[in-house]
């Protein structure tokens, strides 16, 4: 890999087309893009070359919808090359890109359809908009539906057209509008945890400050690979794993899916990861279970590695002193870090997490083994990081320092607020929601309770709107609490509850295969669901949880536990896209569990 950059100035190309088109003239012969090709079953390249020619012929169809400067054009597909020829044939007109959730609801599809007015969607194939069709019957702009995949005949959609048919042979050279740095590009809808998802209105100035402070806390060099498998959707996925690798001229592959994610890795053998903890929690769920299994020296050698892996990384950040133990490292990368490295294969050199709080077994058990995580923390309304680690300043129970150009201060409830060319334009068609985010200074509240320590690092405590206040006035931050609980593999998801309550209870969903074995360990009945709501069960289930609370405040106590055993998903409403809890939406679904947890008070 060379070690030299070859970073693209924000200030010589002003729009995000005009990165794509300086790109292309720097590094024409260079591979842009990897991915797999399900008809010949085979991974593919293009070069900045090519896919220039290709978004040329994407802007010679664009031009054939009469489409004009500041229209709205929706993307729902997952990360592809061709999301990448849509969004830089966009906005090369001038065009405002609205990238969908490939797994979001119909129901929310259209509202965002409807709310942007948007006049042409990208997606898949027909059977993926025919799902869609009932819920955006009353769309009134939207003109054009390209599809991937070849709509069958007959279909009685008009708007339908395949993308071979679509797209003309001949092309008149790729257009890239030499436009104002400060007009909108992208309109990205938050993933509402409560409500109607808003539209947040990002400029090419926003992004693109974005990509190039976050470049000066990290090295990205040309040969690096990005394995892209966050949805190109996500403000985390489009900034750090597309935007920011045209910036770098690094080389990004597109995972096949989440399911193929390990064997992609070890085809890919990606040098840098931009990930969410989920993923991080999934390799370390697979690696315990594993060795669960196996014999007790394996389960004792995997935890030395651990402990003399972190010792190592605390005194490598001038946090701790050397210790004679870390003679053991050599033997212990080899026996034990090396596979973990191997499974994701062999080359990563960075992971970037963020989109939620890693929590600190996970921190631990990777940095631990060698892997070098850093957080990174944000929001769409800021395009989307506001701070990140850095190698050399990495403290894990915090998400970093602000990255370069970005001014940060406590609010009222110690809530966070940031300043900088990456905060948004505003909300989409929604005046009195951007006045209640944005001051008339240009501040914004995240609506995040933080600590600042001395060293400018950022630590997250809670969410205002999520802090729940008890009956006697205590207030209550339930996502430490609910990170320390999820430090048991028996609890897939937890939520802590009890605003306006005499004390606090418990939401759980737990892994099935545990807590089985559990129960029979325990010689208590092991019958599912039925033993969940056994009394013995659950004063079990409660003192595990108590025991992982002990560090907490005194009236931050768990007194009462509903177990459950049906896991909240995208699909069934109670989690956004971006897997975030619908906290509202849970409490509703379970109403019944909800206020058993407060009956005879």
């Amino acid at each position: 890999m060379s070690a030299k950059t070859d970073l693209i100035s924000q200030d010589v190309v002003h729009t995000l087309d005009g990165l794509f088109h300086e790109r292309v003239r720097r590094s024409p012969d260079h591979v842009a893009y990897r991915h797999f090709d399900d008809h010949d079953c085979e991974w593919r390249e293009l070069t900045w070359r090519e896919m220039e020619q290709e978004v040329a012929r994407w802007q010679a169809a664009m031009r054939n919808e009469s489409l004009q400067p500041g229209d709205r054009v929706a993307v729902m597909l997952k990360n592809c090359p061709q999301w990448v020829m849509y969004d830089q044939a966009a906005l090369g007109l001038g065009l405002v890109t609205v990238p969908l959730y490939v797994s979001d609801r119909p129901e929310n599809v259209a509202h965002v359809l409807q709310d942007s007015g948007a006049k042409m969607l990208l997606i898949d194939s027909a059977t993926h908009w025919h799902p869609l069709r009932e819920a955006c019957t009353s769309l009134t702009a939207l003109d054009r539906i390209v599809t991937l995949r070849t709509p069958p005949e007959g279909d009685s959609d008009s708007r339908l057209r395949g993308v071979d048919e679509w797209l003309p042979d001949e092309h008149q050279g790729f257009h890239h509008l030499d436009t104002d740095a400060g007009k909108l590009a992208t309109i990205v809808y938050t993933s509402g945890t409560t409500g109607k998802s808003k539209g947040v209105m990002l400029s090419h100035r926003n992004v693109l400050s974005n990509a190039s402070g976050a470049l000066q806390c990290f090295d990205v060099f040309p040969g690096d690979t990005f394995l892209s498998f966050l949805p190109l959707s996500h403000a985390l996925e489009r900034m750090a794993g597309y935007y920011l690798p045209v910036m770098s001229g690094a080389t990004v592959a597109y995972a096949r899916s989440i399911q193929q994610l390990q064997d992609d890795l070890t085809v890919i053998r990606p040098t840098i990861l931009v990930t969410v903890p989920r993923i991080f929690e999934r390799i370390q769920a697979g690696m315990r279970n594993k060795l669960e299994k196996g014999p007790a020296s394996a389960r004792k050698l995997f935890e030395l590695a651990i402990e003399v892996g972190y010792s190592r990384f605390e005194h490598a950040q001038g946090r701790a002193s050397w210790h004679p133990k870390h003679l053991l490292w050599p033997v212990l990368k080899k026996l034990v870090a090396n596979k973990l490295h191997s499974r994701l294969g062999g080359r990563l050199r960075l992971a970037v997490s963020g989109g939620a709080a890693l929590s600190p077994g996970n921190a631990r058990t990777f940095i631990g083994l060698g892997i070098p995580i850093i957080q990174g923390y944000g929001l769409s309304e800021t395009s989307p990081v506001i701070s990140v680690s850095r190698l050399d300043s990495n403290l894990p129970t915090s998400v970093g320092n602000p990255i370069p150009n970005i001014e940060v201060r406590l609010g009222a409830l110690d809530a966070l607020e940031v300043r900088g060319p990456n905060v948004m334009l505003g909300y989409w068609n929604n005046e009195a929601a951007t006045r209640d985010m944005l001051s008339e200074d240009g501040w914004l509240n995240t609506g995040d309770v933080v600590r600042i320590d001395d060293k400018g690092r950022i630590t997250i405590t809670g969410r205002i709107k999520e802090i729940i206040v008890l009956s006697n006035g205590e207030k209550v931050p339930p996502s430490d609490m609910e990170t320390a609980i999820l430090a048991d593999p028996i609890f897939e998801q937890v939520m802590v509850v009890g605003e306006s309550k005499p004390y606090l209870g418990l939401l759980a969903v737990v892994n099935h295969d545990r807590w089985r074995t559990a129960m029979h360990e325990r010689g208590l009945a092991a019958d599912w669901p039925a033993s969940l709501y056994a009394s013995q069960s659950k004063a079990y289930a409660l003192q595990r949880v108590t025991q992982l609370i002990q560090s907490f405040p005194g009236y931050a106590r768990i007194r009462r536990i509903a177990l459950l055993n049906e896991a909240w998903s995208v699909e069934n409403g109670l989690l956004t896209p971006t897997l975030k809890v619908k906290r509202a939406k849970v409490l509703d679904h379970y109403k019944k569990d909800y206020d058993g947890l407060y009956d005879g008070y």
